[in-house]
């Protein structure tokens, strides 16, 4: 394979990998629609080239749908995505994400909220992650244009390293904080959030997410987005800590 292709493939592949890891920002795929019973967002990917016999398949795939009950105090959110990068027998990038949440409203400041979770990355050092929470939702801030969450929840864990073929059964804190804000006048949207997930019995063994998020709307079905993450985790198998960075830049279709 030519030089020049195999860059372009390690700079995509490291992209992902950031992309996609183990700690995913959940507020950043809710749906801020308070009289909308049903809400989709999806978009699909798929390039395939051939250079003289040498291919590179890439295909990418999400939707994010939120169905409200009548009185709008039940809230049903699933986050689904599928990723692959493969070049002849070799992928660069295969992963999946799942993710289901049950939120019920008990007053305007008060929620419960509880999850399941299910990821997979081969190229990842935890190569698979499943997890299952509850916890509570409490917003802070309800304003036309501005809205601000803090939440804490309980999580258990199961993690998986292929690598060195162990697993680990975990007990989890995670507490995040989060704001949306709206400019009407320019469209735009930001939503700022911070995570915190360390473990009950060894708060040193810890996880940090910052994400910033920006999206504004071309038509009434497509919006474009810039985000910024920053990952920290205290504990690597392979390492005394691992910290990653990125910014992408996204089209959203929405229904």
């Amino acid at each position: 394979m030519p030089l020049k292709n195999i860059c372009l493939l390690i700079v995509i592949a490291c992209f992902y990998q950031y992309a996609n890891s183990q700690l995913v920002n959940i507020e950043s795929k809710r749906m801020q629609r308070d009289s909308v019973r049903f809400a989709l967002k999806s978009d699909v990917l798929f390039d395939y080239t051939d250079n003289n016999g040498n291919y590179i398949l890439q295909i990418g795939s999400n939707v994010t749908t939120q169905l409200k009950s009548k009185d709008l105090k039940k809230i049903y959110f699933f986050i689904g995505n599928y990723n692959l990068i493969r070049s002849k027998a070799e992928d660069f990038q295969n992963s999946w994400f799942l993710h289901f949440r049950y939120n019920q409203k008990l007053s305007n400041l008060f929620r419960l909220e509880a999850f399941l979770q299910n990821q997979n990355n081969t190229l990842l050092t935890i190569t698979s992650r499943n997890l299952i929470g509850a916890g509570i939702r409490l917003k802070l801030i309800s304003k036309e244009n501005t809205k601000a969450y803090l939440g804490n929840a309980y999580m258990y864990e199961i993690e998986k390293i292929d690598e060195l073929d162990q697993q680990f059964y975990n007990h989890r804190n995670s507490s995040y904080f989060s704001v949306t804000h709206a400019l009407t006048q320019a469209k735009l949207d930001f939503t700022g959030t911070v995570y915190f997930q360390p473990l009950y019995r060894y708060i040193g063994n810890h996880r940090i997410l910052c994400q910033l998020k920006a999206e504004m709307p071309l038509t009434n079905i497509l919006s474009v987005s810039a985000l910024y993450n920053y990952f920290y985790s205290s504990f690597s198998p392979n390492a005394e800590n691992d910290r990653s960075s990125n910014i992408s830049l996204g089209l959203t279709f929405t229904l």
